[in-house]
């Protein structure tokens, strides 16, 4: 009889610790179930309005016509940085310890920026060449030793063309940091052309015939007005200096042109083109 109590009674204790856990259980359910749910509904109003303000980003970057390769990073950027401060919030209010975790994102941030501080300088100049636009696709530049077309700007390197058809490749870091030279940037250029005639030349007469064949050609813009100088007494010849203005999409048209046409028209009229020449004296042993 007291073994069957005995029994009873710690049948009867189980049953109440089992009670005991299953109501802390369900109160933590219940507890958590809302935390969750409000997270939850936190998470999805945050992630509307940060997609409503990367839109608006959007939709300003395309009123200033920001460069289409900047536009795609920097959308980019935006959504990822706005993501990952919604999955904080959100990981926050369920009960997640967050400052270790960003402590340690932060800690793995700085070890990868140390490791990578090359491609980091040429990341931060593609960001700038990109913003600042001292160039863009389709341009012909100078820079680094190299003369070509850039083909692409990319976030960490600028893709260029050169006039034989050769694919060079240069780091943003150095076109942020060095001297860049934008050829056609401008829409008109000058172009410097110099012509040797020899030194018994009628140079009144080389003017008039520079100045007859600049005129003539229809590319050749009456403003600002053409320049023929007497430029150099070289050691063969006299050098003429005749600098007319054109477009800039003219330019090595006309160049070509120019020394071509002088060279027909000095042969009609007789002007000498001469050759480097050196007057050698001999004198007579005794």
């Amino acid at each position: 009889m007291f073994a069957a109590e005995e029994v009873q009674e710690n049948i009867e204790e189980k049953v109440d610790l089992i009670t005991k856990y299953l109501e802390k259980i369900t109160d933590w359910g219940v507890e958590f179930g809302s935390s969750l749910l409000v997270a939850v509904l936190v998470y999805l109003v945050i992630g509307w309005i940060f997609g409503r303000v990367v839109k608006v980003i959007e939709l300003g970057m395309n009123r200033k016509k920001v460069e289409v390769t900047l536009h795609k990073f920097l959308v980019s950027i935006f959504s990822i940085t706005f993501k990952a401060i919604q999955i904080i919030i959100f990981a926050s209010m369920i009960g997640v310890e967050t400052a270790s975790l960003i402590a340690m994102l932060g800690a793995a941030g700085l070890a990868v920026g140390l490791a990578l501080q090359g491609s980091l300088a040429n990341f931060a100049g593609g960001i700038l060449v990109l913003m600042f636009r001292p160039f863009k696709a389709g341009d012909y530049i100078e820079a680094q030793g190299v003369a070509g077309e850039v083909v692409e700007i990319q976030i960490f390197n600028t893709i260029m063309r050169t006039i034989d058809n050769q694919r060079v490749i240069i780091p943003n870091g150095m076109l942020s940091n060095g001297i860049v030279k934008n050829v056609f940037a401008e829409p008109t250029r000058r172009v410097d052309l110099i012509f040797g005639i020899s030194y018994g030349d009628d140079i009144p007469k080389v003017k008039e015939i520079l100045q007859r064949i600049l005129e003539a050609d229809e590319r050749v813009l009456k403003s600002p007005a053409i320049d023929i100088w007497v430029g150099q007494h070289a050691d063969s010849s006299i050098n003429m200096y005749a600098r007319p203005w054109v477009r800039s999409d003219d330019y090595w048209e006309v160049y070509f042109d120019m020394m071509e046409r002088v060279k027909l028209a000095f042969d009609e009229e007789g002007v000498t083109i001469p050759f480097p020449q050196r007057d050698v004296h001999m004198i007579p042993a005794e």
